[in-house]
């Protein structure tokens, strides 16, 4: 008898709904030939339903999530409502609530797919960041007072625990030692820790301590290296060979993944993962809602397929999430751009043809 994975998906806003479209066209196509199937269950939270209700995400929703096997974003971002509000109410809840500790972020340049990085190419960019992801400053530990006055005082804190940091840490540690065995190219590279220790001398000098110290006595066979934030901003831009893993923390990676969605390509290619290793996990494009382009049939799904092919390799079926990305690759290829309204297909005609080819 076949396997059924069930599958949470949250659409969400603007052209989300159009890039879910065709990852699922392209999840069911993998599923028919890999012999699974998938289960899906659409939930409408997001900007649409809190005009209507006032509701971000009740409680009941978080119990339902960890029913599935799997979560599957579109887009939230809504321009009639005000920043924060669905961003802390829906995915950030839904992050700390299924202790969706890891973000993982896959930085990689495929064929044909522009970079502004001059000189470099897709043997160049391929490398993973791993963003600590329901700890520090996101935790909102602080207040403000005197609002409003010229004596306003608002703080936001970085706190982190050691546990916190170690089960990260392990968490790339392990990655690393799984890339290293794939490929030589990546066995040469160090796993590289990301912080500010020489101003943030208390977080930073915790993160550096357990990193050092996890290294040396469980994974003694693997390089290290160390970058301040800023650094590494400097070196993805100039030798983004250098890196394979990179690990860091929540604020950090927020910022720097960004950059890592520029170097590969743009949003339209950039794909990531919530996860919790021993629960439930999330995964969605990183381009937002770009409500703009909605309705428009001209969004690039291609970083809605490439978080399906993440999905489908962390529900262990690999060889299928191999197959999606074989066809994502073909189908770049015959793509004149990975911006919006600039692909040379539409959005439908850019799912049909990665689905076809698999």
């Amino acid at each position: 008898m076949s396997k059924t994975y069930s599958i949470a998906v949250i659409p969400g806003d603007g052209t989300g709904p159009e890039v879910v479209r065709e990852a699922r066209k392209v999840l069911d196509a993998a599923a028919s030939k890999g012999g699974f199937k998938l289960a899906y269950t659409e939930f409408d939270f997001g900007g649409e339903r809190y005009l209507k209700t006032g509701e971000t995400l009740p409680d009941s929703a978080i119990d339902e999530f960890r029913k599935f096997d799997s979560m599957f974003l579109g887009a939230i971002g809504h321009p009639e409502v005000k920043p924060g509000i669905l961003e802390t109410g829906i995915l950030l809840k839904i992050r700390f609530a299924l202790d969706q500790y890891i973000n993982l972020r896959p930085v990689k340049l495929y064929p044909n797919v522009d970079t502004p990085l001059k000189d470099k190419g897709p043997e160049d960019i391929d490398f993973v960041v791993i963003r600590e992801n329901t700890g520090g400053i996101y935790t909102s530990i602080g207040g403000a007072t005197r609002v409003g006055t010229p004596d306003e005082i608002a703080t936001q804190l970085m706190v982190y625990d050691r546990r916190t940091v170690d089960r990260c840490l392990k968490y790339a540690f392990q990655l690393k030692k799984r890339r290293n065995a794939l490929n030589p190219k990546y066995a040469a590279k160090p796993i590289t820790l990301i912080h500010k220790r020489n101003v943030l001398t208390h977080c930073g000098d915790l993160w550096y301590r357990a990193f050092e110290e996890m290294g040396s006595k469980q994974y003694p066979e693997l390089k290290r290296d160390y970058n301040h934030v800023d650094a590494a901003n400097m070196w993805f831009v100039k030798n983004p060979e250098w890196f394979d893993v990179a690990v860091t923390e929540n604020l950090f990676g927020d910022i720097i993944t960004d950059l890592g969605a520029m170097i590969q390509g743009g949003l339209g290619v950039a794909s990531g993962g919530n996860i919790n290793p021993e629960g439930v996990s999330m995964f969605e494009p990183m381009g937002g809602s770009a409500p703009k382009y909605a309705g428009q049939n001209v969004i690039n799904p291609m970083a809605a397929i490439g978080a399906a092919m993440m999905m489908l390799d962390a529900l262990g079926e690999s060889k299928s999430s191999r197959a999606v990305e074989t066809s994502m690759m073909a189908a770049m290829k015959k793509m004149k751009s990975q911006a919006a309204g600039r692909m040379g297909y539409s959005t439908t005609e850019v799912g049909d043809m990665v689905a076809s080819q698999i």
